[in-house]
């Protein structure tokens, strides 16, 4: 049977407090978010990271490629044929709208070329896929497969087939993290499509809402108006839709109106989405003239010019009227008084 007497160390009591192991780690991490928040010294730390588990990212992903992948190769075969018939009806349906769009984009063009403007035009295209979502219901993250090595740059702009989906956020190597429209940290430019109004869209936390927060009562808005991008920022490319107007609330007692819209791109659902090189239209600075300074009344009159002609002659001249005013001097003094 074993004994404890009161020799015996506890070994709870053993090494530095809870209290200062908490305090220890607490400073220790309130440091590092500051230093990285100001000075960004763990940017390439973060980036080692992120390569350094790649390959784990893609092994949690490897069950889920190998899903679709094996759902795309036993398709039914009567499946491929009404999915056959069905793409077929969309091709037609969008070479009848292309034509249309054709007259449209020449006529756009040369009002574009009559103002003097350039079409905004996007540069590259690539297609992404999301590897891991955010699970914090407030945070709408998501993981792409395409980093550093794919071009991919911090602020870039993010669309699905239906809109704009959201733009990256961190860069890695070979990942890169992409913040959706939806969330609570996120603004986009918008206008809307019927009226030309332009405010801010701001993501809520909810997949199928956005906020407009800026609009007042008296805001040229309904219920059903589509929101584009307006292309402010140079971020978004201008004219993709970006949502729809799904409640507008006028209070007179209140300054603002109370207007929010739902998403047109899968922010739930989206499994492949589309990263875009865009190059906004260049901005000319405004050209300065520098001030010249005011003519005073003086430098207005013309200024005397000697003429070299008159002084070469001018001492001739007095030469010559000297000699005649002496000589008639001379004759005056001969002549004698007369009595």
């Amino acid at each position: 049977m074993a004994i404890f007497g009161s020799g015996t160390r506890p070994i709870i009591g053993r090494g530095p407090s809870l209290i200062a192991r908490f305090l220890l780690f607490a400073s220790l991490s309130i440091g590092l978010m500051v230093s990285d928040h100001r000075n960004h010294y763990l940017t390439s730390l973060r980036g080692l990271l992120s390569t350094g588990v790649y390959p784990i990212y893609r092994l949690v992903d490897a069950p889920f490629s190998f899903t679709h992948w094996l759902r795309d190769t036993l398709t039914d075969r009567a499946d491929l044929r009404r999915e056959n018939s069905r793409l077929t009806t969309q091709v037609r349906d969008l070479q009848l709208s292309v034509q249309t769009l054709a007259a449209v984009t020449a006529e756009n063009q040369r009002l574009r070329e009559l103002a003097g403007a350039t079409a905004d035009i996007t540069k590259k295209r690539l297609i992404a896929t999301i590897m891991n979502v955010d699970l914090d219901p407030l945070r709408h993250r998501v993981l792409l497969n395409k980093g550093q090595v794919d071009g991919v740059f911090k602020g870039q702009s993010i669309l699905d087939a239906h809109g704009v989906f959201g733009q990256i956020t961190q860069v890695g190597r070979y990942t890169s993290e992409a913040i959706l429209i939806s969330d609570p940290e996120h603004g986009i430019p918008v206008r809307v499509n019927r009226s030309g109004l332009r405010t801010i869209a701001s993501g809520t936390g909810n997949l199928n809402k956005l906020n407009l927060p800026f609009l007042t009562g008296a805001a040229d808005i309904k219920v059903g108006d589509l929101l584009i991008s307006s292309g402010l920022g140079g971020i978004f490319p201008a004219g993709y839709p970006v949502g729809v107007v799904t409640k507008m609330d006028r209070n007179p007692a209140e300054t603002f109106a109370t207007v929010e819209a739902r998403p047109l791109a899968k922010l739930d659902s989206d499994y492949e989405v589309v990263l875009i090189w865009y190059q906004p239209p260049a901005i000319e600075p405004a050209v300065t003239t520098a001030a010249q300074p005011e003519k005073s009344a003086t430098d207005t009159k013309p200024k005397a010019t000697l003429d070299t002609s008159t002084v070469k002659h001018s001492p001739t001249t007095t030469n010559k009227t000297k000699p005649s005013q002496s000589a008639s001097s001379s004759r005056s003094s001969n002549k004698k008084p007369t009595h």
